[in-house]
């Protein structure tokens, strides 16, 4: 009996096809991004070998990896890899999959410290709030050599991961990693911070349900749940930031664009802050609330 011989080409045309039938996003960078993991290579590369034959091993092995995304498995979560600030980080189901509007907070950060810094010699003490995967805290220490970094979570298995990728980019001897809630890891003792960043649960209780299977089913709900309305943390950050801030601090929170403006009024009728303005992400939408203690 006659097998059939696969090349790459052949391979995602048919795989395309079939992931679109059973209506996964973007069947065609599904198809090449689970070839070029199994294949040890790049998308790129994938076209210049169209005509390169495969082996029954590839073959099997990729089945598989298609099989678990028509389960509705995130890729990430098939690969161990997602991109965030052209950073390669490893991710598994005990952490969110770094998403790019969250890129915001890195940028608006940076501006922040790049324009607002009343001392230029002062070294910088950030917090990253709920790091999950690290990657905000791994992608600051990256580009503030001088910074002085603390990353935190209430999961221990998220901080595992946090730790791992900070040692994937050799940063994480600059990264103080302490497991709490919010701001209990650091009641009762002196540490204060220029800059709280944080991308908390903000996905109201009553809408999990509806979230697309890939996030309700896979991601942590941990990090994604922000309880009825959505709001839950976003509002304790808002109150308890300012005790652990020092004077002329500042907090970033990323948010659902629907949230932002009940968080402005938060802020707004907190005498703790002095200014207070909103982020778009790229697609024009308001997605990060930054306010700044007096």
């Amino acid at each position: 009996m006659n097998t059939k011989r696969w090349i790459i080409k052949d391979l995602l045309e048919v795989t395309t096809s079939y992931l679109r039938d059973k209506n996964i996003d973007n069947p065609r960078l599904c198809a090449e991004t689970l070839l070029a993991y199994q294949l040890n290579s790049s998308r790129i590369k994938l076209y210049l070998t169209y005509d390169h034959p495969l082996n029954e091993n590839d073959i099997a092995n990729y089945r598989s990896m298609i099989k678990r995304r028509i389960d509705r498995e995130p890729p990430q979560y098939i690969t161990g890899v997602q991109e965030f600030w052209s950073l390669e980080f490893l991710v598994t189901p005990q952490v969110l999959i770094p998403r790019p509007e969250t890129e915001i907070l890195v940028e608006q950060l940076l501006s922040i410290l790049g324009n607002d810094r009343t001392n230029k010699e002062q070294i910088p003490c950030i917090l990253d709030l709920g790091t999950g995967s690290g990657a905000i805290a791994v992608s600051l220490a990256t580009e503030l050599q001088e910074a002085t970094i603390w990353a935190s979570d209430i999961s221990a298995p998220a901080l595992d991961i946090a730790r791992i990728n900070s040692e994937k980019h050799d940063v994480k001897s600059r990264i103080h990693f302490i497991q709490g809630d919010l701001f209990e890891p650091f009641v009762g003792k002196p540490t204060r911070f220029d800059i709280i960043v944080s991308n908390p649960p903000y996905i109201a209780s009553e809408d999990y349900n509806s979230l697309p299977p890939e996030i309700r089913d896979y991601e942590p709900r941990l990090a994604l749940d922000g309880h009825e309305g959505g709001l839950f943390f976003i509002e304790r950050i808002i109150m308890e930031a300012p005790g652990y801030l020092n004077p002329g601090g500042w907090l970033l929170i990323e948010m659902d664009p629907g949230q932002t403006l009940k968080a402005l009024n938060m802020i707004r009728q907190n005498s703790s802050y002095v200014e207070y303005r909103c982020s778009k992400d790229y697609a024009q939408k308001d997605r990060v609330v930054i306010a700044r203690k007096i």
